[in-house]
C-alpha cells in the first residue's frame, strides 16, 4: 500500500573473489558499544552488524546515522564508504546531515508553510526562509529507541523506533515511525521503515550517506561516473525550491543517460546548475508511481566498487557535497573538501506539499506508507 514508508538498501559484494570457496567466513553477528550522550544527557549506542562475508555497517541510536560502512574493492580488500565523524561530537557540533535518517520531510519545503486539508502550517526554519530537512531538529538529531538487536533468518539487524510528536518543528500529527536495519549473508543492508499518524500530515524520508567509492578521505568523487535513469528535472530557482516545472535533461549537464564523470560538467554555466552551485537537483525517474525501478548508478574505476540505486519512490536527489569547504574534519582528521561526498538521495520531489501537480505526500490516519529503497554494491 502507498502511505506506509519501508526501505530497502541492498548492498552486494559482486562476484566471488579468490580465495572465498575455501576461506573461513565469521559467523553473523550484531555488537554494541557506547557512542558518547547528547547535550541533555541521554546515552548514545553504536550498533554494528557485520555478516559472514565480513560487511559491516555501524549504525548509531543518535539519527538512526549510518556512522560507518565497509565495502570490498574489485581485490577484496574492505574500505569504509561514507564520510562522517569518528565519534558523537563531531555529529552534534556540526554535520551536513553524514550518514543521516532525514524528516520528517527531506529536502525542501519553500517559506516553511504549507496548507493540508484546509489548514496552513508554518515550521521552523533552517535554510534561509525554507525549512530543510525536518527543521531545526528532524530526525537526524534525536536519540532512536532500540526495539531489538539480534540474528535474523536473514542475517544480523537492528530495529529502532522514534515517535515524532504533534507540532515537533509545525509538523501536524504523532507520527510513529519504526526503521529496521538487516545486514543480510548475502551483503544486503535493508532498512525498513514504518509510520503511521493520528492527524493528516506530510511525509518524507530519505537517507543522506555521503559516498565515496574510493573510500572515505581518499580524494574526490569527481570520477566517479554516473547513469541516472532520467529524461526530466524538476528546475529550481536560486533558492533551490523547485519551480513546479519539469524540464528536459537532453542538451543539458543534467543528462546522464550515458554514463559521465561527475566533474565533466560540474562547472558548466547552466543557470539552474550553478544555483547549486553545482548537482543539488532532483531527477523525475522513468518508471511508474510506486513501482520499483533503477534510479542511478554510480562506478569507481580505481577500485572497481559500483552502487546501484533502486526505489520506488519518483524522484532522485544527487548532491555532490557542493558545500564541504574544508572546515569540517571527519574521520581520521581529515578536511572534507568540496566533492569529497556524493549523496543519492531517492525520495518524493521537494516542495511537494505545495505544488499540487507533484505526486502527493500526505499520510492520513489509518493509512500506512510504503516504499522501497536499494543501495546495490558490487565491483568489476
Amino acid at each position: 500500500m502507498k502511505n506506509m514508508i519501508e526501505w530497502i538498501f541492498v548492498l552486494g559484494a559482486g562476484a566471488c573473489l579468490v580465495g572465498c570457496a575455501t576461506a573461513k567466513s565469521p559467523a553473523s553477528n550484531t555488537s554494541k558499544k557506547p557512542f558518547g550522550a547528547t547535550p541533555d544527557g541521554q546515552p548514545v549506542e553504536l550498533y554494528t552488524l557485520r555478516n559472514a562475508k565480513g560487511a559491516e555497517a555501524d549504525i548509531m541510536t543518535y539519527g538512526g546515522i549510518v556512522q560507518s560502512l565497509k565495502m570490498p574493492d574489485r581485490n577484496g580488500n574492505f574500505g569504509d564508504i561514507v564520510l562522517g565523524y569518528d565519534d558523537l561530537a563531531g555529529y552534534i557540533k556540526e554535520t551536513p546531515y553524514f550518514g543521516a535518517l532525514v524528516g520528517r520531510y527531506g529536502n525542501r519545503i519553500g517559506k516553511a508553510k504549507f496548507t493540508l486539508e484546509g489548514n496552513t502550517y508554518t515550521l521552523a526554519t533552517n535554510n534561509g526562509p525554507n525549512t530543510l530537512h525536518g527543521g531545526l531538529k528532524g530526525f537526524d538529531k534525536v536519540v532512536w529507541k532500540v526495539v531489538k538487536a539480534e540474528v535474523g533468518p536473514t542475517g544480523p539487524r537492528l530495529e529502532l523506533n522514534y515517535l515524532s510528536k504533534d507540532g515537533e518543528e509545525g509538523f501536524p500529527g504523532n507520527l510513529n515511525v519504526t526503521a529496521t536495519y538487516t545486514l543480510t549473508d548475502d551483503n544486503e543492508l535493508r532498512l525498513a521503515f514504518k509510520a503511521t499518524t493520528d492527524k493528516p500530515t506530510v511525509v518524507n524520508l530519505t537517507h543522506h550517506s555521503y559516498f565515496n567509492l574510493r573510500g572515505q578521505g581518499n580524494g574526490d568523487i569527481l570520477g566517479h561516473e554516473v547513469y541516472m535513469n532520467a529524461d526530466k528535472t524538476t528546475p529550481v530557482d536560486k533558492e533551490l525550491i523547485t519551480t513546479g516545472a519539469f524540464a528536459s535533461v537532453a542538451g543539458t549537464p543534467f543528462d546522464f543517460r550515458k554514463p559521465t564523470t561527475i566533474g565533466a560538467r560540474i562547472n558548466d554555466p547552466d543557470p539552474v546548475l550553478q544555483y547549486g552551485p553545482g548537482y543539488d537537483h532532483n531527477w523525475v525517474i522513468n518508471k511508474p508511481p510506486g513501482e520499483l525501478g533503477l534510479h542511478a548508478r554510480v562506478y569507481e574505476p580505481t577500485t572497481g566498487r559500483v552502487m546501484e540505486v533502486l526505489r520506488d519512490e519518483p524522484g532522485l536527489q544527487f548532491y555532490a557535497g557542493n558545500f564541504l569547504d574544508g572546515s569540517i574534519k571527519g574521520k581520521g582528521g581529515v578536511a572534507y573538501q568540496i566533492h569529497t561526498g556524493f549523496c543519492m538521495e531517492p525520495q518524493h520531489y521537494p516542495d511537494s506539499p505545495n505544488k499540487p501537480q507533484f505526486p502527493t505526500t500526505e499520510l492520513k490516519p489509518g493509512q500506512t506508507y510504503k516504499n522501497v529503497i536499494i543501495y546495490k554494491f558490487s565491483v568489476k
